[in-house]
C-alpha cells in the first residue's frame, strides 16, 4: 500500500516511523521507497540543499533515489514551507511533486510519503497539504505523539483528515514524553475513539535504529505490505 504519513504535530516521530516502516518492508523483500516531498530547513552540500529527514528516508529506502526526487520542494529556512518558500521568492507548486512521486512509484513496490508538520498545513494562499495528498491519491497513516495534549491533537487531526476527504487507514502511538505517567491510558482512550486501528506502538527509545524500531511496527508493516 502506498501511503501518506502525517502526524499530530511537528517533532513527534513521523520520520522515525517512516524510516522504520521502510526497513521493515525491505526486510520482506519489497522495493520500498521513501519520499519527503516538502521540507523546510536545509544545509548546503556543494550546489545541493540537504535535509536531514529526507536523507534518512533515502538511506532507509531499498530503491536508489536522487535527492531532488525524494525531496523536490526543499527550502532553507526552518519554518512552515510556504513561509520558507516566500522568503526565497518562490511558491510551492504541486506538479513537480506529483511528477516525482509518479517516477518513484514506477521504481518501487511501496512508496511512503512523509508529510511536514501536522495535517492542517498551508502550502499557499489557496492550497493546503491535503490538496497535495488528494493529488497523490494516498490513504493516510497518522503518527500520534503521546504526551499531555495528545487526545485533543489526535482527535482533531482525525476529524480534519476525514473532513478533507482523505482516508485514515491506521495510526501509530509514539511515546515522546518518557515522564508522562498516563501514556497507556491515553493510548487506550484513542483506541476507543479514533476511526482507524492502532497498528503500532513505540516506547521511548532515543537513538534507536530504524531496523530495531521496525519490529515494534510489524502490524503497520503488514498493512503497508498488503498482508494485514
Amino acid at each position: 500500500m502506498h501511503c501518506f504519513i502525517t502526524g499530530t504535530d511537528t517533532g513527534i516521530g513521523k520520520t522515525v516511523v517512516t524510516a522504520a516502516l521502510l526497513r521493515g518492508l525491505a526486510a520482506r523483500g519489497l522495493r520500498a521507497a521513501g519520499m519527503k516531498p516538502l521540507a523546510a530547513g536545509a544545509t548546503r552540500d556543494g550546489a545541493e540543499l540537504v535535509n536531514e529527514d529526507a536523507e534518512l528516508l533515502r538511506a532507509c529506502s531499498s530503491v536508489a533515489l536522487s535527492r531532488p526526487l525524494v525531496c523536490p520542494a526543499l527550502y532553507l529556512a526552518p519554518t512552515a514551507p510556504h513561509i520558507a518558500a516566500r522568503a526565497e521568492g518562490r511558491t510551492i507548486e504541486l506538479d513537480p511533486i506529483v511528477d516525482a512521486y509518479a517516477e518513484i512509484r514506477r521504481r518501487a513496490d511501496v512508496v511512503l510519503v512523509e508529510g511536514i508538520g501536522g495535517w492542517a498545513l498551508p502550502l499557499g494562499p489557496a492550497t493546503m497539504l491535503s490538496d497535495m495528498v488528494a493529488r497523490l491519491d494516498l490513504p493516510v497513516l497518522l503518527v500520534v505523539g503521546v504526551r499531555l495534549g495528545a487526545l485533543n491533537h489526535a482527535l482533531l487531526s482525525a476529524r480534519a483528515i476525514a473532513a478533507d476527504g482523505a482516508r485514515m487507514v491506521g495510526w501509530v502511538a509514539n511515546i515522546v514524553d518518557p515522564d508522562y505517567a498516563y501514556a497507556q491510558d491515553t493510548v487506550q482512550a484513542l483506541i476507543e475513539r479514533l476511526p482507524a486501528p492502532c497498528v503500532g506502538r513505540l516506547d521511548w527509545q532515543p537513538g534507536a535504529a530504524p531496523d530495531t524500531i521496525s519490529h515494534s511496527l510489524s502490524q503497520a508493516v503488514d498493512l503497508m505490505a498488503g498482508t494485514g
